[in-house]
């Protein structure tokens, strides 16, 4: 007979990191599946060559540093897929490439693995990627041909009809574009318990609020750009947002708000990548200063005497 040793509290679930990260996988089908069918064999390049490269940082680092190899918990595979999700579908295969072995490496593995990381791996790897080579990560190409190839950071123009903007029929990042396809996935997360509704409702409203406060269109400022996805999948992160509900909201309202900051009074005409990764550094400090329950070990307060 073996005894198992552990701190409290003993809390038993039957979720496992696996479960949680295949859940957003699934999630994620629906804007891998519409990304291959707007943008072509391309995407579908982006996305195999993103994972495969990202498993492939984690095996090769854990074989190398004589961890043990966690590969099955497929997270290095999750952090691969939102990376190739988020970046063109023409960019090259030695971009993409590096740009997994920096989130897997230095983001997340030299930061202790996972749990352990404080910036968003694959959001993390795609500034540094637009930084790197902005002419790779800005070249957008049209969707199924209705447009011309389009140079910017994330088309922004609301030159597209409302429907196009909803399927996705719009140049941009392999996964982004189609906002049916992402509330599929966020649906999926909803239905099965793996995110809750606080951060993904909070910065699309104060997205949409601090738009409208600053004379942009509301509508338009979600249905255009990354905010969606962002919202989603990336500010959603376990390891990268508050713990705490009243922190996540406040969390997210930040991340609208600087979203659209960003946009109006920067020279980069999308600030999604940058927004949430500002305010994944402040997690932490939102999480101590919005506590949420009795922290074990303090004690009732006096009462006061008669």
């Amino acid at each position: 007979m073996s005894l198992i040793l552990s701190s409290a509290p003993h809390i038993k679930t039957a979720d496992t990191t696996q479960r949680l990260m295949l859940n957003v996988i699934i999630a994620l089908l629906p804007c891998a599946i519409a990304g291959v069918l707007f943008f072509g064999y391309g995407a579908a390049i982006v996305l195999a060559v993103a994972v495969a490269s990202a498993v492939l940082a984690e095996f090769v680092w854990q074989k190398l540093t004589h961890q043990k190899v966690r590969i099955a918990d497929c997270s290095a595979a999750l952090t691969g897929l939102l990376l190739g999700l988020c970046i063109s579908p023409v960019t090259p295969w030695w971009v993409v490439m590096i740009g997994s072995f920096f989130a897997i490496i230095v983001v997340k593995q030299l930061f202790g693995g996972i749990g352990d990381n404080f910036l968003n791996p694959a959001l993390t790897a795609r500034a540094v990627l637009l930084a790197s080579w902005p002419a790779y990560l800005t070249t957008h190409i049209a969707a199924n041909g209705f447009a011309d190839v389009v140079t910017s950071a994330t088309p922004l123009a609301s030159s597209f009809s409302t429907m196009n903007l909803l399927l996705g029929n719009v140049p941009g990042a392999v996964g982004e574009t189609s906002k049916i396809a992402i509330l599929i996935g966020l649906a999926y997360l909803l239905i099965t318990k793996t995110i809750r509704w606080e951060i993904p409702v909070f910065v699309v409203l104060s997205t949409m609020a601090t738009s409208w406060i600053l004379g942009s269109d509301p509508v338009l400022s979600i249905l255009t750009g990354g905010v969606l996805f962002g919202a989603v999948f990336m500010a959603t992160d376990y390891v990268t947002s508050p713990m705490n509900r009243w922190a996540q909201i406040v969390y997210a309202i930040g991340i609208g708000v600087i979203i659209v900051i960003i946009r109006k009074f920067g020279d980069y005409p999308e600030g999604v990548t940058y927004a949430i990764l500002l305010m994944n550094i402040a997690a932490p400090l939102l999480d101590r200063v919005m506590p949420e329950g009795k922290v074990y070990g303090h004690s009732k307060k006096k009462e006061a005497k008669a």
